[in-house]
C-alpha cells in the first residue's frame, strides 16, 4: 500500500487536520488527535484517506475525527467518531463496525496482589471453564426464538432478571445496559439463528477476560468514587460484543444501505461508506436493528460478569459481596447514538457514530450514573496483553469538541496476518509466562495475533488523549492472568 501523502497541518502537538480542500467531495476537515510519531504509521496504512472519506459524508458536522488508535477499517477507520445532523444526515453501518456494541466492562475486589498470585492459575482455569470462549464458542445458556427476542429489547436488564447480576450493575451501565428503539422485527432470522447459541459467549480475535493489578493512581479522589482505592488492588476487564449476531446485522443491512446509496442519490468516495438518511425507512430499520445487536452485547457482559463473580467465590471461598466484586462501568465502543450537542453554538440533535471510540461524557452530564456525576464518566483503554491498561474519565474539551468521545484502547499496529508470520503462539505465552502473566486460550497459535508487537504502545495512546485534554486518566493496570477468546 502506498504511503498517504496528503497534506497535515499542525494545530498543536496533539490536533493535526487534514483541510476541507485536500479532496473534493470534504464538507469538514478531518482531525487527528495523535503525537507526530503516531502519524507515520497512519501515513504508512492510509487510515489517512479513510478519514478524509468520512468527511465527505452527507450531514456530517465539526469534522470526522480520528483517535490516536486509528487504524484501517471497512468504511470508516476504526478509531473513527463521526456526528450527523439527524434532519439531513446519514447513518452508516460502516461507521458502526461489524462487533456492534463490542465493549469493555470493569469489576472491581477487594483483593490484593499477594491474595491471589499464588491462586492465579488456579483463578484462570476456572474462569476458562465457566466462561465460554473461542470462535463460534456457544452459551451455557440456551435462548429460544422467544427469549431471544427478550434479550434484543431488555439487554442487560434480561439477564439480571434471570439472577445473573444485580440492580446496581444496570446503574453503572452505559444506558442502563439497554438502548431504547429495539425492535426484533428488523432482524433477519439468520442474524436470531446465529445469536440464539451465543448469549454468555466471550468470543475469539482480540475478545478477552483479564485479571489485573492497579500499578498507579493519578487521581485518588476520582479513583477511590470508582472503587478504585489502592496500589496492589485486583481488577476484572472484559472485552467482548455482540458476537455473531452482530456481526449477521452488520452484513444484512450493508445489503440494504448499497442500494439506498443510489436510491438517495448519495455520491460516496468509497461504496464501504454505504449509508441511508437517518429519518429515512432504512435509516431507521438500521436504527432499530443496531439497538437489538447493542442490547444482546450488554446481556452479553452481564452472563459474563456473573461467571466471572460464580468462578472467583467457587476458588477464593468467599461470595461475590464479601469479595467486593462491584461494577465499576460498561462502556461501549462500537455504536451510533441519537444525541444533543451544541453545534455551532446551538443545540442540534446528532447522529455520532463511534466506532472503536469511546463515549467520554462530562462531569455534571444528565446521561452519566449519579455516581459519577461529579467527576465524570468512566472510560476504560485497555492495552495489549502484555502491557497496562488505563482507567479515565470524560471531561468538558470532548463535550466541546469531539461529540463526548474518545479512544478506545491500543489499536492494532499489525495485520493479523502479519503479526502470525512474525511470531508463534507459543512463544507468546512462554515471553507472558516469564513475566508472571498467565495465558490461555483455546487456540494457541492465534495468540500471536494478538501479541505486544502487534498492537500500539497504550501509554502514548493514553497520553495523547491526556494532554489533549478529551479524558484524564486515573489509574492504570497490568495484567497477571489473561483468557483469550
Amino acid at each position: 500500500m502506498a504511503r498517504w501523502q496528503g497534506q497535515l497541518v499542525k494545530v498543536d502537538d496533539y490536533r493535526w487536520k487534514i483541510p476541507e480542500d485536500y479532496k473534493a467531495g470534504m464538507r469538514v476537515p478531518g482531525l487527528i488527535y495523535a503525537s507526530k510519531e503516531m502519524l507515520e504509521s497512519m501515513r504508512e496504512e492510509q487510515t489517512l484517506e479513510q478519514v478524509a472519506n468520512v468527511a465527505s459524508l452527507p450531514g456530517i458536522v465539526g469534522y470526522s475525527f480520528a483517535m490516536p488508535d486509528i487504524h484501517w477499517g471497512y468504511g470508516f477507520p476504526i478509531g473513527g467518531v463521526a456526528a450527523m445532523d439527524v434532519r439531513d444526515g446519514v447513518i452508516s453501518p460502516g461507521g458502526v463496525g461489524y462487533d456492534i456494541n463490542c465493549g469493555v466492562r470493569l469489576l472491581s475486589t477487594n483483593l490484593n496482589e499477594p491474595e491471589v498470585r499464588p491462586r492465579i492459575k488456579e483463578l484462570i482455569n476456572e474462569l476458562f471453564a465457566n466462561v465460554p470462549s473461542g470462535l463460534g464458542s456457544e452459551g451455557k445458556i440456551k435462548v429460544g426464538q422467544k427469549e431471544m427476542e427478550q434479550v434484543m429489547i431488555e439487554g442487560a436488564r434480561w439477564a439480571v432478571k434471570r439472577g445473573l447480576g444485580y440492580e446496581e450493575d444496570l446503574d453503572v451501565t452505559e444506558e442502563n445496559g439497554c438502548l431504547a428503539g429495539a425492535d426484533p422485527r428488523k432482524i433477519s432470522d439468520r442474524a436470531t439463528k446465529r445469536g440464539m447459541p451465543q448469549a454468555g459467549t466471550l468470543g475469539s480475535g482480540n475478545h478477552f477476560l483479564e485479571i489485573q493489578v492497579v500499578k498507579e493512581i493519578f487521581d485518588s479522589r476520582i479513583s477511590s468514587i470508582m472503587g478504585i482505592t489502592q496500589v496492589g488492588q485486583i481488577l476484572v476487564l472484559i472485552h467482548t460484543g455482540s458476537r455473531g449476531f452482530g456481526h449477521q446485522v452488520c452484513t444484512d443491512y450493508l445489503r440494504v444501505m448499497e442500494r439506498a446509496v443510489s436510491r438517495y442519490g448519495i455520491k460516496l468516495p468509497d461504496r464501504q461508506l454505504a449509508c441511508a438518511p437517518v429519518e429515512s425507512p432504512e435509516g431507521q430499520d438500521y436504527l432499530a436493528a443496531m439497538a437489538c445487536a447493542a442490547n444482546y452485547a450488554w446481556a452479553n457482559r452481564q452472563c459474563i460478569a456473573h461467571w466471572v463473580r460464580e468462578s472467583f467465590s467457587r476458588v477464593l471461598g468467599k461470595s461475590p459481596e464479601e469479595l467486593g466484586m462491584k461494577q465499576i462501568y460498561d462502556v461501549a465502543h462500537n455504536i451510533a447514538k441519537i444525541e444533543e450537542h451544541a453545534v455551532d453554538g446551538r443545540k442540534s440533535k446528532v447522529c455520532v457514530h463511534r466506532k472503536g471510540a469511546t463515549r467520554a461524557f462530562p462531569a455534571g452530564h444528565k446521561d452519566i450514573p449519579r455516581r459519577y456525576k461529579d467527576v465524570g464518566q468512566p472510560v476504560f483503554l485497555p492495552g495489549d496483553m502484555g502491557r497496562c491498561s488505563f482507567v479515565a474519565v470524560g471531561t468538558q474539551e470532548a463535550m466541546d469538541e469531539t461529540f463526548g468521545s474518545t479512544c478506545h484502547g491500543a489499536g492494532r499496529m499489525l495485520s493479523r496476518g502479519a503479526a502470525k508470520r512474525l511470531l508463534k503462539g507459543s512463544d507468546v505465552v512462554r515471553e507472558l509466562e516469564n513475566r508472571g502473566i498467565i495465558v490461555k486460550a483455546g487456540n494457541i497459535p492465534s495468540l500471536a495475533e494478538e501479541a505486544s508487537q502487534a498492537y500500539k504502545d497504550i501509554t502514548a495512546v493514553m497520553d495523547v488523549v491526556h494532554q489533549a485534554g478529551i479524558s484524564r486518566k486515573v489509574a492504570m493496570a497490568v495484567p497477571m492472568g489473561v483468557i483469550k477468546g
